[in-house]
């Protein structure tokens, strides 16, 4: 048909797609909504009664004028657009999300206005407008169905029989939720008891029925006020006492066929029934259209709320929007999403929740969802399934609930300051801490248009103190201010000297502002229309430029490293396209804890995939603009992208950005063609005062043969095309429309549930793709952990670069504690506080603590799962127990919270890498299970259940330390063995040891060890072996450094030849292992009594570790650490390296140092092992001064090197005193004085650390106050050294020395600080 052709060539550029009507139809009379049965469905099955065979009968508890009655689409115009195909089921559901609802006469009939949002599977929108009024019903079909209902409605009630009370007391816990059904639009209805007892009523006879019906328009850019006053002009008409002007028909051909968009940076002037009307669309550079009032959505909310909900919005957590009028849910949700420019939300957005999609609030996806409250009800009474990661905002009540854990917006103090200015200037005040009053209930009658109504709302808004919003006594203040003459004086002053008084002014500009209202020959409408343009585009403007700032470097960091689309495309999942490790290096320090979750989120990710394809097609336009604007701001500003500060920079443009837009509303730049006369049959659809006409549909469902603006059509039609082909190129997978493009969207989920067919296999279907959702979600994370942790290895496989921070670190785990709560909260049905996991835990807990009390009664002893140890000898075996790790934190005074909990109980069970293990064990019971969970639970699909242990098995592969790191302040028991070498006499010491276990985080203190904890235990071949044991409770110390041990040289078995230290963190189960392998004891090897041993983390083996096998070696451990043996006592046995080794071990832990130094601070590890542990700087010196020592035992004692540094300073000193060293240069001398200064220092130290322990001194101070290099050649002048060296000692070659120099120097550039337990006692 060629009229249809017509139409749908010119769609994309007509203002309007579908003008819609909604209500009942007479045909098939009324019907109760089959919502009520999908509850009983959605109940029974929650309850575990089989949902088949659950009663359908109709609900005659409730009142038939309470009850939801199917509504009908009675007619849409035209039949079809090809671009905007008419989802009937949809639309039918969000104009009357409640179905029809009846009235008498006594009730309050007034019209409502409400939007909606179709989000489609292409991510693209489509906006509907409704305006909904009482028509009265004329069937008398209908009439007597609503008398009858009402016979059988009192019949049921009024008996006293006992089956209604057994009835009733089995209401649902879904009742919290279905209960937003019912009608809840006026607050008088239930306010004045007269009313609701005749509205209670329904006598055919002597009331009249009315029921709601709803005119709709369907369009594709959200220009919310031009369509509200077109539809409240459309009703103006039917209520006047008059005819209209023209026939409905012609206004409404109009709309649809005739009205153009306007173009980018125009507006457009149409005509409604009575008055003109005006609408705007921002230009190519400027912010996209957003009609809705910010200044309403930040008026019911608060700034500090607002700025809080818009945060969690941007770290993509769960929100709920909950108020009892639909039209603010859509207020809220729009605003906030508007104001993400230039990200956009990329999950399932919902603003007006239709009571049918209820179950969607189990959805284990980030949301943005408006439910309907009922009035009465309370937030108490609303059972949500998740709640851990679940934003709640009461609009109504001005209240919101946050997450935990959740950071702040970066500069938020100043940036709620400046948003408040703003308002302030429109004079809307921004404290939200004024005492709730009552607010009057709105006294317009029917027939007032829709914008005085809306002025008025306004204007009590305005007035309401609940929102703080400017009331009379702001202007008070201010008359106050401008009458006194010493204040005129005083800011006149503060004006001369620079200072401006903000908060005065601004309340001028306000009033001003409201001063100026109706000049220029505009109406007051009109005048608070522009206002509120203004003041969107204003606040608008600076939200949006918080992300010029924060990004304007974005670019540099973005990854370009495919060579077209298509391989870019297939290789998307391997892809980094971000470097999200220099970028968050490169940002100020407060910033990071929003910014590290932020990078992380799916809209970001869908930001930076819009720029690289970029490169090959044009510009998604939000990208566009914002590119632009940071250009704009290099232009003006020229900084290096290094120097990021946290100053707040105010945005700059407001005065432009609102000036734009006052220019477009007062010069009109198109006028649509006016509605006039169609050509249709006379006499059809004549006006009936109070009832909407039958439209004519054969003029409606065609549009004029020649359409002057239609080639308009022919760029969107290629952008559509190319989207078209581009989707096509996808080969998106049909089944799994409702999945976003996959190589577009990487884990994106259901962007929006589908309106239709709520079938319980529907449902069913919907559950399905969020498990496999889920899954897939889960694989994504462990395996980007896996990838970020392995470092270099993963590098060399084609992973990418790897670095990650520990900020990083915490973010992903954070994320993955966030996703198993969301996969614990999926089709749930029992719960207790607000975490599903801890919830689930508890119940665990519960059970096991019954059965173990049981056994206990029954006396089996049950024997609980240890974990091996590798020293199994001396270490008392650790219990395995998922229960233990529940007492270890709910022991935790630290943690308040059900969440917080769950969390800290992850990331223990993460770091003992036991998070797999004990979720497998907490799922074998599977009754427990399905107790608590629905069938269609994640937890209850039994494969995808042990594809998702198997997946948090691959973390095992890795070292966390997300525990011990976090709860930095906790007290934790160290269990500490001293292992003696394996020969009984030398281990019966009879003096008192000591202990200091020295961490990342600070060190236990010197702890006495009781003689009396020897203990024996005997190894396989049952030898005895003694250990002295000890358990001692300290604050945690983060990762094992070193241990400092030692004894006080009492009694006569005085000498102890200790091989190792192990101390356990009782908690995590981390075993570090200390080896010595050297005397502690006076006249025995070096004379040492304590000793500063050098600890590394021990891998745990045996069988049931078979999964962490595949472990990396974190970056900083070195090769498994041998006991250090003194290099005299192996020089003795013939060991002896040769020069080039020697010097080649040197290089090495120089070069070892110096990577420490450049790897980001929270990944450096341990410097101390560097320095001091095997093949570290001090055993690599020590033999350097070793070779050809002669250690020649003279009269059977050995000689140390350390001896031959104290001769040497001996030397030094006696040669000064004699005057010998007057001669040499100053600096010489005075690294003369400074190396004799430093050798007296280590040997006054009170401590008893022996030869090999002050030559090890001798080297870290060396080390860190770069002496080290200006003492060598000292030591190798020196005459002592031809006594105690052979000719062919490294000492005595000057080359290698000067080599050995010139690697040493290399360490000058970085500062070295020691560990305070090496440095112990020492005074310079």
């Amino acid at each position: 048909m060629s009229g249809s052709s017509a139409v749908s060539g010119a769609a994309p550029c007509r203002f309007a797609h579908y003008f819609v009507i909604c209500g009942i139809d007479t045909e098939t009379g009324l019907e109760p909504d089959e919502l009520a049965a999908l509850y009983q469905w959605l109940e029974a099955d929650r309850q575990g009664r089989d949902p088949d065979t659950a009663a359908t009968g109709e609900n005659f508890e409730q009142s038939p004028l309470k009850r939801t009655f199917k509504s009908k689409v009675l007619a849409r115009y035209p039949e079809n657009v090809e671009w905007n195909p008419f989802d009937q089921d949809a639309v039918n559901m969000l104009c009357m999300p409640k179905g029809l609802s009846f009235r008498t006469q006594a009730d309050q009939r007034d019209p409502q206005f409400h939007s909606f949002i179709i989000t489609k599977e292409d991510g693209s929108r489509t906006y509907g407008f409704v305006h909904t009024f009482y028509e009265e019903v004329t069937s008398p079909q209908i009439c007597s169905a609503m008398q009858t209902l009402y016979q059988m409605h009192n019949a049921s009630t009024n008996p006293p029989s006992s089956s209604s009370s057994a009835s009733s007391s089995s209401s649902s816990s879904m009742d919290s939720l279905a209960s937003s059904l019912d009608e809840t639009d006026s607050p008088t209805s239930s306010s004045s008891s007269s009313s609701s007892r005749r509205a209670g009523v329904y006598d055919s006879s002597r009331d009249t029925l009315y029921v709601s019906k709803a005119l709709c328009l369907i369009t594709p850019m959200p220009f919310m006020l031009a369509c509200r006053r077109f539809l409240s002009q459309l009703h103006r008409a039917v209520t006047a006492a008059t005819a209209p002007p023209l026939p409905l028909e012609s206004y409404i051909h109009n709309i649809l066929y005739e009205v153009p968009l306007p173009a980018p940076g125009r507006s457009l002037k149409f005509h409604g029934v009575y008055e003109p009307i005006v609408c705007q669309r921002p230009g190519l550079g400027e912010l996209p259209l957003a009609d809705f009032p910010l200044a309403e959505a930040f008026s019911l909310l608060g700034v500090e709320n607002l700025v809080q909900v818009f945060t969690c919005t941007l770290l993509e957590m769960q929100i709920l929007l909950y108020s009892q009028d639909f039209q603010r849910l859509m207020t809220v949700a729009e605003g906030i999403t508007t104001l993400l420019f230039p990200f956009q939300w990329q999950h399932v957005y919902v603003p007006i929740l239709p009571a049918s999609l209820l179950h969607f609030l189990d959805a284990p996806v980030p949301y943005l969802m408006g439910l309907q409250s009922k009035e009465g009800t309370d937030r108490s009474k609303l059972e949500l399934p998740q709640e851990a990661n679940l934003c709640f905002v009461d609009i109504d009540k001005h209240y919101i609930e946050l997450p935990e854990d959740f950071p702040h917006f970066p500069n938020k103090a100043e940036f709620i300051q400046e948003l408040s200015e703003v308002l302030l200037s429109f004079g809307i005040s921004a404290n939200t801490g004024a005492p709730p009053r009552t607010r009057t209930s709105p006294g317009s009658t029917p027939s007032t248009p829709g914008r005085e109504r809306k002025t008025v709302a306004f204007r009590q808004l305005e007035d309401d103190g609940r929102n703080g919003n400017l009331a009379g006594e702001e202007l008070a203040v201010l008359e106050l201010l401008q009458g006194n003459a010493t204040l005129e004086r005083l800011q006149a002053l503060t004006k001369r000297t620079g200072v401006t008084v903000a908060r005065v002014d601004a309340l001028r500009a306000g009033v001003k502002a409201q001063g100026t209202e109706g000049q220029g020959g505009r109406t007051a409408a009109e005048e608070e229309e522009l206002r509120n343009a203004k003041l969107n585009i204003q606040l608008r403007e600076v939200f949006a430029s918080r992300f010029t700032t924060m990004f304007a470097d974005y670019e540099a960091f973005v990854i370009q490293s495919a060579p077209d689309l298509e391989s870019w495309l297939t290789n998307r999942e391997q892809m980094h396209n971000f470097d999200k490790a220099s970028f968050l290096s490169d940002q100020p320090e407060p910033y990071l804890p929003f910014l590290s979750h932020f990078i992380e989120t799916q809209m970001f990710a869908t930001f930076i995939d819009n720029k690289i394809m970029s490169q090959w097609e044009e510009k998604e336009p939000l990208l566009r603009v914002f590119d632009s604007r940071i250009d704009k701001a290099r232009l003006y500003n020229v900084r290096a992208p290094s120097l990021r500060s946290s100053s707040y920079q105010r945005c700059s443009i407001l005065k432009e950005s609102a000036q734009a837009i006052e220019q477009r509303l007062m010069k009109i730049d198109h006028t649509a063609i006016h509605p006039h006369l169609l050509d249709m049959k006379i006499g059809q659809g004549k006006y009936e005062q109070g009832f909407f006409p039958k439209l004519q549909a054969d003029v409606l469902n065609t549009g004029p043969p020649n359409n002057k603006w239609a080639h308009r059509t022919a760029t969107a039609q290629r952008r559509k095309d190319r989207h078209r082909q581009q989707t096509e190129h996808l080969n998106l997978d049909n089944d799994l429309k409702e999945y976003m493009q996959e190589a577009r969207g990487l884990g994106k989920n259901l962007r929006q549930p589908k309106l239709s067919d709520l079938s319980p296999a529907v449902i069913a279907q919907t559950n399905w793709k969020f498990v496999e959702g889920l899954l897939k979600e889960c694989r994504m994370k462990t395996k980007r952990m896996l990838v970020e942790k392995m470092g270099r290895e993963a590098v060399e496989l084609g992973h990418g670069e790897a670095n990650i921070t520990g900020l990083e670190e915490n973010t992903l785990i954070a994320s993955l504690c966030d996703l198993l709560e969301r996969i614990w909260s999926h089709g749930l049905q029992v719960k207790q506080g607000k975490s599903a996991l801890w919830s689930h835990l508890l119940h665990y807990q519960a059970r096991e603590e019954k059965l173990e009390q049981q056994q206990a009664e029954s006396a089996v002893p049950h024997v609980p799962e240890r974990r091996k140890s590798d020293c199994s000898i001396a270490m008392p075996c650790l219990h395995v127990s998922l229960i233990q790790d529940m007492r270890h934190i709910q022991s935790m005074s630290e943690i308040k919270t059900d969440v917080g909990r769950a969390r800290g109980w992850i990331r223990l069970s993460l770091e003992k890498k036991l998070l797999s293990q004990h979720l497998k064990q907490l799922l074998s019971r599977q009754a427990l299970t399905k107790k608590l969970y629905k069938r269609y639970a994640f937890l209850r699909c039994e494969e995808e259940k042990e594809q998702f242990l198997f997946h948090l098995l691959s973390l095992n592969a890795v070292d966390y330390f997300c525990f011990t790191s976090v709860f930095t302040t906790i007290m934790i028991p160290y269990r500490v063995v001293i292992i003696p070498i394996k020969k009984l006499s030398n281990a019966m010491t009879t003096s008192n040891p000591w202990v200091c276990v020295s961490g990342e985080l600070g060190d236990s203190g010197i702890m006495k060890i009781p003689k009396n904890v020897l203990e024996m235990t005997f190894d396989s071949a049952f030898r005895p072996h003694t250990h002295i044991s000890a358990l001692f409770k300290c604050q945690n110390l983060g990762k094992l450094t070193t241990v400092q041990l030692g004894h006080d040289n009492a009694g006569l078995l005085a000498k102890w030849l200790v091989d190792c230290v192990m101390v356990r963190n009782e908690i995590t189960g981390h075993t570090y292992r200390f080896p010595c392998g050297r005397w502690l004891g006076k006249g025995v090897d070096d004379g040492s009594l304590e000793r500063v041993l050098i600890g590394e983390l021990v891998v745990p083996s045996g069988e049931e570790d078979s999964g962490r096998a595949c472990r990396t070696p974190p970056l900083q451990r070195s090769p498994s650490q041998t006991r250090r043996i003194s290099i005299t006592a192996l020089s003795g046995r013939g060991y002896k390296p040769t020069s080039a080794q020697i010097q080649e071990a040197i290089g090495e832990a120089v070069n070892n140092i110096l990577k420490h130094f450049h790897k980001p601070e929270k990944e450096r590890g341990s410097l101390t092992v560097l320095l001091c542990g095997e093949n570290s700087l001090v055993a690599a010196l020590e033999q350097f001064f070793h070779y050809g020592f002669k250690s020649a035992r003279l009269f059977q004692k050995t000689v140390f090197v350390w001896d031959f540094v104290e001769k040497a300073v001996a030397y030094m000193e006696s040669a000064d005193q004699m005057g010998d060293l007057q001669e040499t240069a100053e600096p010489l001398g005075m690294t003369c004085q400074s190396l004799c200064h430093y050798v007296n220092a280590v040997n006054s130290t009170p401590r008893n650390i022996g030869k090999d322990g002050k030559f090890q001194l001798m080297v870290c101070l060396g080390a860190r106050d770069r002496l080290l290099p200006q003492w060598l050649p000292l030591l190798v002048e020196c005459p002592v050294i031809l006594r105690m060296y052979e000719d062919t000692a490294l000492l005595r070659d000057r080359t290698t020395v000067n080599a050995l120099i010139g690697v040493l120097e290399t360490l000058h550039d970085f500062p070295i600080t020691l560990e305070a337990s090496l440095v112990k006692g020492i005074d310079l």
